[in-house]
């Protein structure tokens, strides 16, 4: 991986020193703000909060595990044309830190999480001193996330400013309204019954926020594995607790959930996989879960309906 990030890194440099030709010419003089966003949550805000004044271009897509991504050379040219790029941050991008430390000693490079009080993020117990990066299962959390993006909007063009602010109070009622709707869908169950078990640690800002117990069969990090003693561990959890229904991640692969669910079967408990949410990235563009506010009532309206037997 090492050999990897340097190539990168390599590529960075003679990009940058050959300069980023017409396209970055046209981009400084039509207008309209680049900007490259790495999750598709965060590309989804940038565009709502930036409306026609930006041309946002989103590096990982619907089914994109973030956790793994590696930047191809194709990436590294976007990110160089680029006049704004955002991040989530907290390692979650962690394959692309030192490209992103790289860049932001020469343009505008922002973690979307930076404004959050450290006080309300979760730790990461296999990392010292970090944190859990997926916030954006909290509303509310997220609610800080575009009020970051929308601060960088205007400080890097201004002409706009009065716009970049509209779009994001619009913007910020809906996600006000949202946090209320998971709200009451979560009270719907009964306090026992808000059990979340999942393929990975993504939902704890979730559980927190919304009162469920989550359990995820591999850590918050998508690269460390589930061993045999995890499955056990937390099959004997799932049949103890009756649990109704397990969940599988669009941007994990099912076999891990497959395997927990057999064990479970095999202490004389049917659970049943109850759907699919999305964890590390939204759905396909021009669908519903395309967008936060689709993806995160997908989540909640598929939960609360597995776990009620609906």
């Amino acid at each position: 991986m090492r050999v990897k990030v340097f190539v990168l890194l390599t590529a960075l440099f003679l990009i940058t020193a050959c300069g980023s030709g017409d396209r970055a010419a046209a981009a400084a003089t039509d207008g309209v703000l680049q900007i490259v966003a790495t999750t598709s949550m965060i590309t989804d805000i940038t565009k709502v909060v930036g409306g026609d004044h930006v041309q946002v271009t989103g590096l990982m897509g619907a089914g994109i595990d973030p956790h793994l991504y590696v930047a191809s050379e194709g990436d590294m040219a976007l990110l160089q044309e680029a006049e704004v790029i955002f991040y989530n941050g907290l390692l979650l991008e962690a394959q692309m830190a030192e490209i992103l430390e790289q860049l932001g000693e020469r343009k505008t490079v922002v973690a979307v999480t930076k404004d959050i009080d450290q006080a309300q993020l979760l730790p990461w117990a296999q990392y010292a001193d970090e944190f859990d990066p997926h916030v954006w299962f909290d509303v509310t959390l997220w609610m800080k996330a575009v009020e970051t993006v929308r601060d960088t909007l205007i400080a890097s063009d201004a002409d706009h400013a009065d716009s970049y602010r509209a779009n994001a109070e619009s913007y910020l009622a809906e996600l006000a309204t949202l946090d209320t709707y998971v709200k009451e869908q979560a009270a719907r169950l009964p306090p026992e019954q808000r059990i979340l078990v999942t393929a990975h640690d993504a939902f704890h800002y979730f559980g927190r926020a919304y009162g469920f117990d989550v359990r995820g069969l591999q850590g918050i990090s998508t690269a460390s594995e589930a061993g045999t003693a995890d499955v056990k561990t937390l099959a004997d959890f799932i049949a103890k607790k009756k649990v109704k229904a397990l969940f599988i991640e669009t941007s994990v692969p099912v076999r891990n959930i497959e395997a927990l669910q057999a064990a479970v079967q095999a202490r004389g408990f049917e659970v049943t996989i109850g759907g699919q949410l999305f964890s590390d990235a939204m759905g396909d563009p021009g669908t519903p879960e395309g967008s936060y506010v689709g993806m995160v009532r997908h989540n909640i309206d598929t939960i609360v309906g597995a776990l009620l037997g609906e």
